[in-house]
């Protein structure tokens, strides 16, 4: 990938072509913690929107489902981690909070972007601090958000 526009980064994300990601990826460490920020925000939806969606598996290794949520609780992970350390320095506040009315996954780890703000809903509540709002209340813009923060990341926005 060479041109770094918002509707490259878009069809990075809705694509399926693991070089593009890969490509991409790598333009992104370049910026340090702002980048570490951007390829964790950017593999945690993807995983998520793509597991809500798979059907099947591999036999012995489990479901393409259960898969892909393990790598956005990997992704979350290393964003907490990368939030912890330089949230604060890189302007993305951010924290944990709690949705009772989702059995289940009733932890939720906000972030906000200079994009705005994006959420994602876990089992289990991760390393962090508590976040001090609440939810903005807009559904379905985590994907545009997020790929919007990646372009302004890279100088594209």
């Amino acid at each position: 990938m060479t041109s770094h526009t918002l509707a490259t980064i878009m069809s990075v994300y809705t694509g399926s072509d693991g070089d593009q990601t890969k490509a991409l990826y790598d333009a992104l460490d370049a910026f340090g913690p702002a980048g570490a920020v951007a390829i964790n925000l950017f593999r945690a939806c993807k995983a998520s929107e793509r597991a809500k969606a798979y059907r099947g598996g591999i036999r012995g290794k489990g479901s393409f489902r259960r898969m892909a949520y393990d790598r956005k609780g990997w992704a979350i992970d290393n964003l907490t981690k990368a939030l912890t350390a330089h949230g604060e320095a890189i302007g993305v506040r951010w924290g944990w909070g709690e949705d009772r009315a989702t059995a289940g996954y009733a932890h939720v780890l906000y972030v906000d972007t200079p994009a705005g703000q994006v959420s994602f809903h876990s089992p289990c509540r991760g390393e962090g601090p508590d976040y001090p709002d609440e939810w903005d209340g807009i559904r379905g813009q985590a994907a545009q958000r997020i790929c919007r923060f990646v372009a302004q990341v890279l100088g594209a926005a």
